[in-house]
């Protein structure tokens, strides 16, 4: 079979280890920039080039899309799409994803538990509206930051406002979310391919921090979801449109509460914690996927 991978560099930990969890199952496999893609469209005839040669021959592909280049992403997969390539994230789905405040949307509408948030647009409704969300501390985050950048914690409603204020006034779209005490600063990371949780971590923030991101210092152990969080992942992942995403959750007294449907997960701390080899999960589930079709 041949895979091509999609991804800014052929050094970074998850396109390494797709890569050679691939080529040791015999497949070929090739990593392009989709950044430096160039793409044809003209009367239902579509191709894509990279380096001023053609894209083609290719039987799936796996993006890597990171968060600074979203829509480049999705459009070369869009692209792949409708040249009948087989790809493990469809570009719709990635948006959807990739956007909290419609992962939130979709997720609730769907019946899934997320925690109170409130989608501001208007600072100068700040003080009514940030009542909708219950008690202090209360957590800011920008609807497009990753690895806990652009989330803050504000203690009380004058510093609650003064950091709205901020990002609205450099037109940064916000949300403001509910702090869940109990969670005490970790959260659940499921991996799920293919309608499976194949491995699972829970990760905590070090002394004086909240944000549970292992790029912030947090640490992490592997974990045992409850039969509940197992159930909620699956069903995010599968509301979402996704077969291969990472679901992290919060542990609250109502139950688990999903933060994030990650349409593109790394792998690097899931496999290193757990050691659970998840690349090789992601390159049978694709050999299935394209034999079926």
């Amino acid at each position: 079979m041949r895979i091509l991978i999609l991804s800014r560099s052929s050094e970074l930990y998850s396109t390494r280890s797709l890569y050679n969890a691939a080529r040791r199952r015999g497949h070929f496999v090739r990593v392009i920039d989709h950044v430096l893609c160039d793409m044809y469209v003209s009367n239902g005839k579509l191709e894509l080039y990279f380096n001023g040669q053609p894209v083609q021959g290719y039987d799936a592909v796996i993006p890597r899309i990171g968060h600074t280049v979203t829509q480049t992403g999705a459009s070369v997969i869009r692209q792949l799409e409708s040249m009948g390539v087989h790809t493990i994230l469809e570009a719709d789905a990635l948006l959807n994803a990739r956007n909290k405040l419609s992962c939130l949307q979709i997720l609730s509408m769907n019946g899934i538990p997320v925690p109170a948030s409130l989608y501001c647009n208007n600072q100068y409704f700040i003080s009514e509206l940030s009542d909708k969300i219950e008690n202090f501390p209360k957590i800011i985050k920008l609807v497009s930051g990753t690895h806990g950048l652009g989330v803050l914690k504000a203690d009380d409603q004058k510093t609650m406002e003064s950091m709205m204020e901020a990002f609205l006034g450099v037109r940064q779209k916000i949300l403001l979310q509910e702090f869940v005490k109990e969670s005490k600063g970790s959260d659940v990371r499921a991996f799920v391919v293919d309608g499976e949780v194949v491995a699972s971590m829970v990760r905590q923030a070090e002394e004086g921090e909240f944000r549970s991101n292992l790029h912030r210092g947090a640490t992490a152990t592997s974990a045992q979801l409850t039969d509940e969080e197992n159930e909620c992942a699956l069903r995010a992942v599968e509301i979402m449109g996704l077969k291969v995403a990472g679901v992290d959750m919060l542990r609250s007294d109502r139950g688990p509460l999903v933060l994030e449907v990650n349409a593109s997960p790394g792998l690097e701390g899931i496999e290193t914690v757990t050691k659970v080899d998840v690349s090789k999960r992601i390159i049978q589930y694709i050999e299935r996927s394209v034999k079926n079709k």
